[in-house]
């Protein structure tokens, strides 16, 4: 069976439409959803009370609360610079934490990604690479120390439209290469990530669908959560 994350909500906010969840209860309801739908593992961004990216202990602390009170699956968060774009705070913010996730994104070709990284692994939390199409995540990784350390690489393809997406998803397995003995999960994003899961699917990897990544099923139609994104990502 395909591995499938779901990635609840991303960087969107109440603009993207009410079908977004963003408080912790309704991040637990749709990622309860989604693992029912067949989602193996969970990503999600915890937000501020105004509905912003937000690395702080205690709204990490209530958004992994709420989704483990309903799943059992395991829950990641993000790291991403937007959250906290100082890379010393946002490695305070990590040993911070009072709830920790399972596992944390980390984006290699921000600024401070190793410092972060081995603040995570530092306090037992699992490290997702996330290897961005269009940037120097790769070759950084690549030469990394923590690169056989991390629990899975993300390779995430930036290019959001359908008909080269595919293209730039082999470009950047290619810079990838075998991950550095770690697993590997492929996704797209926007009008990409059709294409992109498509891919990963034909090549054996993991993936992952949710709102983060597109807002629409594959013939189009507004997705009304993540659990239908998770269906079709299914075959179902």
């Amino acid at each position: 069976m395909t591995f499938v994350q779901v990635c609840l909500n991303g960087a969107r906010g109440a603009g993207d439409g009410a079908v977004v969840p963003l408080s912790p209860g309704s991040l637990a309801d749709s990622a309860a959803a989604a693992v029912a739908a067949g989602a193996s593992d969970v990503h999600v961004h915890p937000k501020s009370p105004c509905g912003q990216d937000t690395l702080s202990p205690r709204s990490v602390a209530a958004t992994l609360d709420a989704i483990r009170a309903r799943v059992t699956v395991p829950v990641g968060v993000t790291t991403g610079a937007w959250a906290e774009p100082d890379a010393a705070a946002r490695v305070a913010r990590v040993r911070a934490w009072t709830t920790l996730p399972d596992h944390a994104s980390v984006n290699w070709h921000e600024e401070g990604a190793e410092e972060v990284a081995a603040a995570l692994l530092e306090r037992g939390v699992g490290v997702e690479a996330g290897l961005w199409s269009g940037t120097d995540g790769a070759e950084r990784f690549a030469v990394s120390p923590l690169r056989g350390r991390v629990l899975r690489v993300l390779a995430e393809v930036t290019d959001p439209d359908p008909a080269t997406a595919e293209e730039s998803a082999r470009a950047l397995l290619e810079a990838v290469g075998a991950g550095h003995g770690r697993p590997v999960l492929l996704h797209g994003e926007e009008g990409g990530a059709w294409p992109v899961l498509r891919l990963a699917v034909r090549l054996g990897l993991a993936t992952r669908v949710g709102l983060e990544d597109t807002l629409v099923l594959p013939d189009g139609e507004r997705a009304t959560g993540n659990a239908p994104l998770v269906r079709a990502a299914l075959g179902g």
